[in-house]
Order: structure tokens, then C-alpha cells, then sequence
């Protein structure tokens, strides 16, 4: 039996500029957090010939080339796992869909446990290429490179995107008594939506391909609130920081006009009068979590609740995808 765990993340700051349409023209940076919400990947030997898979179906198939999830077909083939007798399962803290970077996650634990059935060692770097070979070169999803890198290394974690598709990822410099505060004060609540990123993430690769100027500027200017997002961070100046993801949010909802909706609208303004300095919807958009950094959260928290969401607490995950089970 194996278990492995992948961590979900927020994004702290410059996200979306880890798409290959934006990045190989200007590179890209961005800040991203794992948190200890998971998806877990468990493998285990059958004595029956073939492959059983669950996950929100079942399959159960005699080859590789037979099985419907793309994800788990591709991750077999790129390891050359297919000598069968094997169960596949996967379950997950939080609904996929919901802008938490659950595909990327499931990908990572998914190739960890299959080089772990191999006694392979893998570094996280050779973990998250892997994912994004699958993700994004084999199977065309128009996503970046986000959730697999921070899925693999954990922490929080600066990515930065250069123009040949390499990716450098190093630790966030934050005093241990910021990072206390900022988890503290980082709140996450669940809108009740959930989404496929992939015609949001769509329209921004088409537009970036196109070189369409507002959504080329839209991007430039949510680099730079990263990188303002990491200088506010490591000097410890929260309340900048929170207002710079209010900015960020601002600029956000102008890439797709269905970035956000009257719903969303009215909770962000909300909390904005109850509580939080800056907030953000997690993710590519349409819906899944709300982020808010807050300067008052028991109101908020008490606001958030009576509008009728759900909070989700969380830590930060400074593991990242976790081999937990070998036997």
C-alpha cells in the first residue's frame, strides 16, 4: 500500500503570469502558498490482472491505453508503468473545480506514488515537470505552471518564469512572527461555486498569443504587484499587502467577463465594509474561494457567515507533495 499527499495552494501575489502565452514572451513571477488542505493518491497491488481506478467514477480496464482519466493514463505511460495488478484511488479535502489548484496536486501525488511503487527518488523540480509535461504538453490544457511547482515544493514560494519555459522557485524571506500573522490573518471562504478554469484561462491564452494590448498591460501590471507583493511580505508591512491584493483583484476582473458575477461582487464588497483590508478570488475565477486578508477578523469572519459562507481554515504546508504510506 501507498499513500501519498499533494498540498491545494493560494496564490499570494502575480498570478496568471505563469502561462506559457505570457511567460516565453516577458517571463513571469508570482507567489504561492501551500496550504494543509490535500489531495491524497493511494496505490496498491491487486492479485487480479488489469487496473482498477477510482476516483468520482470507477473504471476497471485490462491495459493502460483503455483508461478514460487522462491524467492517470498519461502518468502511466510517461513512467511505463504497465505491467497491471494495480488500484488506483483518489480522494480530496476540497472539491475540484474550486480554484485551489486540485489538477495540479492530484498530478504530483499521482506521479510520486507511481515512483514510489518504481523505488524511484525524484526531487520535487523533476516532480513538477513531470506534472506539467502531463498537464500542459501531453494532454493541451491551457494552464500554467503554477500548481505543480508549488504543489511539489511546498511552503511559500516564489516562482519566477523565464522566456525558455525554465522555472526558478525559492522560499519567501518572511520573519517566522509575519508568517504567523499573515496565516492568522489570511481567511478562505467557499462561494458555493465551482468551475472549469479552462475557458477563463482560454480566453487570456488567446488574447496573450494575439498580443492583445489591455490583457498584455492587465498581466505587466499583476507582475509588478507580485513583486510589490514580495517586497510588502519580507519587509513585513501586511496592511501593503493587503491592499495590494485588492488591486489585484480590481485588475483581475478586467480579463474575462467571467472573472467574477453580481454574487461575488456584492461578498467582496461586503467584506471589504466588514473587516478585510484586501481580498481576491482564488484561482482562475467564475467562483470557488474567496481570499481575504483581514484587519478585523471576528467581524468578518461573523459578516462572511450571516452572508451565508462557509470558512475554510487552513496552515500553511511547508512539505509539499509527501510520500505518507509505504508498506
Amino acid at each position: 500500500m501507498i499513500i501519498v499527499r499533494s498540498p491545494l495552494r493560494v496564490t499570494l501575489g502575480g498570478g496568471g503570469t505563469d502561462l506559457a502565452s505570457y511567460y516565453e514572451k516577458f517571463g513571469g513571477f508570482l507567489i504561492s502558498a501551500a496550504i494543509d488542505r490535500y489531495v491524497y493518491i493511494t496505490l496498491h497491488h491487486t492479485f487480479l490482472p488489469g487496473y482498477i481506478i477510482k476516483y468520482s467514477q470507477m473504471e476497471k480496464v485490462k491495459v493502460v491505453d483503455k483508461i478514460k482519466h487522462p491524467i492517470i493514463r498519461e502518468s502511466l505511460k510517461l513512467l511505463d508503468v504497465n505491467d497491471g495488478y494495480l488500484e488506483i484511488a483518489s480522494m480530496a479535502d476540497i472539491p475540484a473545480g474550486t480554484g485551489l489548484g486540485s489538477s495540479g496536486s492530484f498530478t504530483t501525488a499521482l506521479l510520486k506514488a507511481l515512483h514510489a511503487h518504481k523505488r524511484n527518488l525524484i526531487h520535487p523540480k523533476e516532480l513538477a515537470e513531470q506534472a506539467c509535461e502531463i498537464e500542459i504538453n501531453r494532454l493541451g490544457e491551457p494552464i500554467g505552471k503554477q500548481d505543480q511547482y508549488i504543489a511539489a515544493y511546498g511552503g511559500i514560494t516564489c516562482l519566477e518564469f523565464a522566456k525558455n519555459g525554465a522555472v526558478k522557485a525559492y522560499p519567501l524571506k518572511i520573519d517566522k512572527e509575519i508568517l504567523y500573522d499573515l496565516e492568522d490573518n489570511l481567511l478562505l471562504f467557499f462561494t458555493g461555486y465551482s468551475r472549469s478554469a479552462a475557458s477563463i484561462l482560454e480566453v487570456q491564452h488567446i488574447k496573450s498569443i494575439e498580443n492583445d494590448k489591455i490583457m498584455i498591460d492587465n498581466l505587466h501590471f499583476v507582475k509588478d504587484l507580485g513583486i510589490q507583493s514580495k517586497k510588502a511580505l519580507e519587509k513585513g508591512d501586511l496592511i501593503k499587502f493587503g491592499e495590494l491584493m485588492n488591486a489585484h483583484w480590481e485588475h483581475k476582473k478586467k480579463r474575462s467577463a467571467q472573472m467574477s458575477n453580481p454574487k461575488i461582487d456584492k461578498w467582496y464588497s461586503l467584506a471589504i465594509q466588514n473587516g478585510a483590508i484586501g481580498g481576491k478570488l482564488i484561482g482562475a475565477g467564475g467562483g470557488g474561494f474567496l481570499m481575504f486578508y483581514a484587519k478585523d477578523k471576528s467581524r468578518l469572519r461573523h459578516t462572511m457567515l450571516k452572508a451565508g459562507l462557509e470558512e475554510v481554515r487552513f496552515r500553511f504546508d511547508f512539505e509539499g507533495t509527501k510520500l505518507i504510506v509505504q508498506s
